[in-house]
């Protein structure tokens, strides 16, 4: 089942090209979850999940059209540029300009384009739209460490925890919903934690999307907000649930209390199953460009991300921002992959981050 949800919704492949392997199972054949006492907080079911596969050839193309469409503000300042245009030192000007309105950065920008340059010298290029499409394999190669499948019921037992966080307005909580209905259509069972507790439409909200998708939630009006992700965790390994996921407050970097909130529900959570959360996931709104890459700085250094989610690439978004993660991850020596992108608001509009597709879509 899970090599199945890794490939079908997941990702296809590493960026490396190796073949997938399949993980572990999440418990030995036979065996039954260990008993365990039902936690406190309170818990709501739902209906059975939808059925509706979204994985067909059309569905798939109808996404890329979509997401051309939201990355246009970017692609076309960038390919503007080669209409018309001449392999010179304006070219490479202008093409440098492009990428830095388009928050590339100017580290990820100069690398481009000396890239751009060698592949040109070295392929004798001599018209202007074969340089674009140079662009689009260096761009892709420059964004490829950014692609990896986001794994489920890798380890030997209990369930995979993923813990998200986000600044207000990043569409956290949305996202949380729509991952959870790709989840289950895929066969994954998965319980929600409410741990933004004082917060009552964000409680709210994620209930909704458990009710809507069939699944269990963990939640509690006011109260510790790490207690509730223990709570969850616990009842997510008592029941055998494939993944449990936690939800947390919504909250700008500079609010330290807030951050020491967030590394306090990651140590709780260690204690409930040990190992965990196998995902620090951010998700980060794509309008806000280089605001973006302050918000990965941020939360990493205070919770030590092991991946990102980008959203409304669909509004004024400026792809160019994932450049310069790119960029940050290589100055840091360290993977720091983008899971998914989301253009929209349809559940079908969340899917999987693929490098040449973005470069395709950024440069038409």
């Amino acid at each position: 089942m899970f090599r199945f949800l890794k490939e079908k919704f997941f990702g296809t492949r590493e960026p490396t090209g190796e073949p997938l392997v399949d993980p572990a199972p999440t418990a030995a054949p036979g065996a039954a979850p260990a008993p365990a006492p039902e936690p406190t907080t309170a818990v709501a079911a739902a209906s059975a999940p939808p059925t509706d596969s979204t994985d067909s050839a059309a569905t798939r193309q109808g996404w890329l059209g979509r997401l051309a469409a939201g990355l246009r503000k970017t692609g076309s300042s960038l390919t503007a540029v080669f209409v018309g245009a001449r392999i010179d030192d304006a070219l490479y000007e202008e093409l440098e300009a492009a990428l830095l309105m388009a928050d590339a950065g100017t580290q990820a920008t100069a690398h481009l384009l000396d890239e751009l340059k060698r592949r040109v010298k070295a392929q004798r290029a001599t018209d202007a739209q074969e340089v674009r499409a140079l662009l689009v394999d260096v761009i892709a190669d420059w964004l490829a460490p950014l692609q990896k499948p986001l794994a489920v019921g890798a380890q030997p037992e209990g369930p995979t925890v993923w813990m998200v966080a986000g600044v207000n307005g990043a569409g956290k909580t949305t996202t949380i919903g729509k991952l959870t209905w790709h989840l289950a259509q895929h066969g994954a069972t998965v319980l929600l934690a409410a741990a933004d507790t004082f917060r009552a439409a964000a409680r709210d909200q994620l209930d909704v999307w458990a009710r809507r998708n069939g699944v269990d939630i963990v939640s509690q009006e006011g109260g510790d907000p790490a207690a509730v992700a223990f709570d969850a965790v616990s009842a997510g390994r008592a029941r055998g649930k494939d993944v449990v996921i936690v939800d947390t407050a919504g909250r700008l970097p500079t609010q330290l209390h807030l951050m020491e909130e967030l590394r306090k529900i990651k140590r709780v959570v260690a204690k409930a199953e040990p190992g965990a959360p196998h995902e620090v996931l951010l998700v980060i709104d794509g309008n806000t460009g280089q605001n973006a890459l302050a918000q990965v700085k941020a939360f990493d250094a205070a919770l030590q991300l092991t991946g990102l989610i980008v959203t409304k690439l669909d509004g004024t978004a400026k792809g160019g921002v994932l450049a310069a993660i790119a960029m940050w991850a290589r100055e840091q020596g360290r993977e720091l992959p983008v899971y998914f992108i989301g253009i929209g608001e349809k559940l079908e509009d969340l899917q999987p981050f693929d490098a040449r597709e973005f470069a395709q879509a950024l440069l038409g």
